[in-house]
């Protein structure tokens, strides 16, 4: 693939899956490497004069008022990084390495760091030759940015720390000798640069975002079929009543519901009313359309959120180059802050929350002999097999589990450096527990299919819509039909495995995964 032109202004969501999961290149665009030589300019220039500015011959954080001599500027850098790598727990993955790699190299390419073009450079090689730095997902509050993480990404660009080479755990320097790209030396206000800001939270974020697009279209394709299973009523995803609430998503997810079980068998089975007394379905299934369409309007929003955050500068100090070369000013202040990137993972957490809570509910549906017109437990011989009982048992639990890690983030706080930062955003926390959240959504909805399919197959020779008889397909493909009991979590493993990868999503065309 060709190289992606970085400028630190049109960097988009679809580049940074191409980056992070496709292995995609980068390299810096004239235009940005010319803004960062004038803003490099500006901080040569201050420093020529002897004055004071943050970060460039001060202290950080409470020791902001700590002057540091001309001749240790260059090691205050270096011990900025070396202070500040004290990360725990397990590591980012190499995606969400990646993402981060990017996500800074684009941030100092707008050219309001003071960097030289050559801190994005060495980003750039190491991405390109694999050079993936060991970074501990543990010890950010999100304000000044994620400083933990950032500064064992920068611990590898300067030649120490620890990377993934080839697959092999080594010493950072190491790893920068194999790949033959020389080390950073950093210059004042470089060493600040690569830890100020938010793209610990934000490639975190911008990869859970492309996995929720792909569970909001998974629980739609799930609940179509589950539509069927039960033998619901089409009328509450008519056009002309979603029209006149027209929310979005709701629009969307109504669309997808009619689209996708257009012309069913078992619909027509019992459109009469004389074999079907019911005047309307139950919540779970006649609101679909509200709780998922909600969903994918909090979706839509944090998108907005993350593609203003993709192009933004979110360091500090931030250097603005004016007029003759040199020239310009230096302003400190809060760019780095996390919270917009916080309140939106806490948002997408309440929104996958709703999606795993109404998928549990259809299951709940299909499976108990009170509600469903299928037989008991969606088994034949009911009493001899226990059936999807137990699916229905793990629904709950998953889904009980997802209430507790949906509880904020964003509203928390804990003063930290001193109180001088006293107010912070625990933003990398927030995108953090995505990925579990995402997790357990997967296998909420794969047990929804797994029971829906089974429906469907016990409504037989009836067949489900035109469109959605081709993720029955898939269920298929990787789930046989249960005649007896036998243990169904393989079952639900590849089923959740068809969904992360798509195939499910795809019954409704959509192949671009963003």
């Amino acid at each position: 693939m060709n190289r992606i032109e970085i400028t630190g202004n049109g960097l988009t969501l679809g580049q940074v899956y191409d980056v992070a999961l496709r292995g995609r290149e980068i390299q810096l665009a004239p235009e940005a490497r010319r803004r960062m030589e004038a803003s490099r300019a500006v901080i040569e220039k201050l420093l020529e004069s002897g004055a004071t500015a943050y970060g460039i011959n001060t202290g950080f954080g409470k020791l902001a008022a700590v002057r540091i001599p001309q001749d240790q500027i260059k090691q205050l850098q270096v011990n900025l990084v070396r202070s500040h790598s004290c990360g725990v727990g397990a590591p980012l993955s190499e995606a969400e390495t990646r993402a981060m790699m990017l996500l800074r190299a684009n941030t100092l390419a707008k050219g309001f760091s003071g960097a030289r073009p050559v801190v994005v450079e060495t980003l750039a090689a190491m991405l390109a030759r694999g050079v993936h730095p060991v970074i501990p997902a543990q010890g950010s509050v999100g304000a000044s940015g994620d400083l933990a993480p950032l500064a064992h990404l920068a611990q590898v660009a300067i030649g120490e720390g620890e990377a993934i080479y080839r697959s092999q755990r080594m010493a950072g320097a190491e790893a920068m000798r194999l790949a033959k790209i020389a080390p950073l030396q950093l210059e004042a206000k470089e060493g600040l640069a690569l830890l100020n800001g938010t793209q610990g939270m934000l490639a975190l974020l911008a990869l859970a975002l492309r996995d929720a697009d792909i569970l909001a279209d998974t629980a739609d394709v799930a609940a179509a079929l589950s539509l069927d299973a039960l033998r619901g009523s089409p009328s509450a995803f008519d056009e002309r009543l979603n029209r006149v609430r027209p929310f979005p998503g709701q629009m969307r997810s109504a669309e997808n519901l009619r689209r996708l079980n257009a012309g069913s068998e078992i619909r027509e089975s019992h459109r009469a009313p004389e074999k079907d007394q019911r005047v309307q379905d139950a919540y779970s299934v006649r609101c679909t359309p509200q709780v998922h369409g909600a969903a994918r309007d909090a979706l839509t929003q944090i998108r907005g959120t993350l593609e203003i955050e993709l192009n933004s500068a979110t360091d500090n100090p931030l250097v603005f180059a004016s007029g003759a070369v040199g020239e310009g000013e230096v302003l400190s202040g809060g760019n780095f802050h996390g919270q917009p990137l916080a309140m939106a993972a806490d948002q997408m957490a309440v929104a996958l929350c709703a999606i795993a809570g109404i998928s549990e509910r259809r299951i709940d549906h299909m499976t108990n002999p009170l509600t469903s017109l299928l037989p008991a437990f969606l088994t034949a011989s009911a009493g001899l097999n226990s059936g999807f009982m137990i699916l229905q048992v793990t629904a709950a639990s998953l889904a009980s589990e997802m209430k507790a890690q949906a509880a904020p983030h964003s509203v928390d706080s804990i003063p930290t450096s001193g109180n001088q930062e006293d107010y912070v955003s625990m933003g990398m926390s927030a995108a953090r527990r995505l990925g579990p959240m995402l997790d357990n959504l997967r296998y909420v909805l794969a047990i929804e299919l797994l029971c829906a399919c089974q429906g469907i197959d016990l409504l037989a020779p009836l067949r489900t819509g035109r469109e959605a008889h081709k993720a029955y397909e898939r269920v298929r493909g990787a789930s046989a039909r249960v005649d007896a009991d036998r243990s169904l979590a393989p079952d639900i493993a590849d089923v959740a495995k068809l969904i992360r990868d798509g195939d499910i999503q795809m019954a409704l065309g959509n192949s671009d995964l963003r």
